[in-house]
This record gives C-alpha cells, sequence and structure tokens, in this order.
C-alpha cells in the first residue's frame, strides 16, 4: 500500500510539472484603424453662437462630458461647452450644416434623461461676459476712478484684451 501512495505521489507531481508547462507565448495582434483626421473648420462659414440649458444630468464626468463629446463630433460644431455646474451648453456652429434642432436631438440622443431648455443663439456666451468684469474688478482693485480707466486700458489680462470700446 505504501508503494501504491508513492507511485501515485509521483504520477500525480510529474503530471502537475507536465500540465503546468504551457509556454506558449500569448499571440499578438495588431489592429489597423483609420487615423483621426481633424475636422477642417470652412473659413467662409458664417457661425453662430447657441446657448441653452440641459436637465437630467447627474454628473459632470458621464452626463456634462457625454453631451459634450456627442455636439463636439458633428459636423459643422466649432466648438462645444457643457457646464455642469450652471447646466447649460454653449455651442459655436456652422449655421449652414448645424440648426438649433439638430443641436437638441444629438443632446436628446445622448440619452433620454437629458432635455433642451431656453435655446437661444447669442453674441457672446454668458461666460465671456462675466469674464471682463471679473477681469476689470482683479486689475483695477482699490485704486481711484481715474487709475481704474488707465488701470483697465492697460491690462494686459486676455479677458481685458478682448474689452469692448462700445
Amino acid at each position: 500500500m505504501k508503494t501504491f501512495k508513492n507511485i501515485l505521489v509521483v504520477v500525480l507531481i510529474t503530471l502537475t510539472t507536465i500540465a503546468c508547462k504551457d509556454n506558449t507565448q500569448p499571440e499578438v495582434k495588431t489592429i489597423e484603424t483609420e487615423a483621426s483626421t481633424a475636422k477642417t473648420l470652412d473659413p467662409n462659414a458664417k457661425y453662430a453662437k447657441a446657448e441653452f440649458g440641459i436637465d437630467g444630468m447627474t454628473c459632470a464626468m458621464g452626463c456634462a462630458k457625454t453631451i459634450e463629446k456627442k455636439i463636439a463630433k458633428m459636423d459643422g460644431v466649432k466648438s462645444a461647452t457643457v457646464d455642469f455646474d450652471k447646466r447649460i451648453a454653449m455651442v459655436e456652429y456652422d449655421e449652414a450644416k448645424v440648426t438649433p434642432n439638430s443641436l437638441e436631438e444629438a443632446v436628446t440622443k445622448a440619452g433620454d434623461v437629458y432635455k433642451v431648455k431656453d435655446m437661444k443663439t447669442v453674441d457672446a456666451f454668458s461666460s465671456e461676459k462675466s469674464c471682463k468684469a471679473d477681469c476689470k474688478k482683479d486689475c483695477c482693485t482699490d485704486k481711484t476712478n481715474a487709475k481704474k480707466k488707465a488701470c483697465a486700458d492697460n491690462c494686459k489680462k486676455d479677458c481685458c484684451a478682448k474689452k469692448d470700446k462700445a
């Protein structure tokens, strides 16, 4: 009986050793994909800016970024930004290729829970307007009126450089 156990142990060790010697190398496959081509924008196109609210978003990374990517991939969209905190989207698009209705469709296709509200065409996005006010405040705090005007004229911040002379 002892000899039988010894033979059985030797057979099991041999089988385990042989079975575990699977030295096959993993097969490496190369998949050819098309190179992503950057969107070419028509320099003669007339671009419009739309700003609209989006209901139904629950997170910045999942919801807002998904909607932003869907809109940005549309043919004729120059830029798209979705601000989760303010629950708004800001889109610059070619009027010949994109309509407000197609923007709304893109949002609803991103997810059934997303709803567009208060769509309007604007000259400047609301974030651009607040930048100018913040910039002048940052550049010109604690100064007299004459110095504030000179400060605003000489401000080196990007948002002051774009100021309107209306």
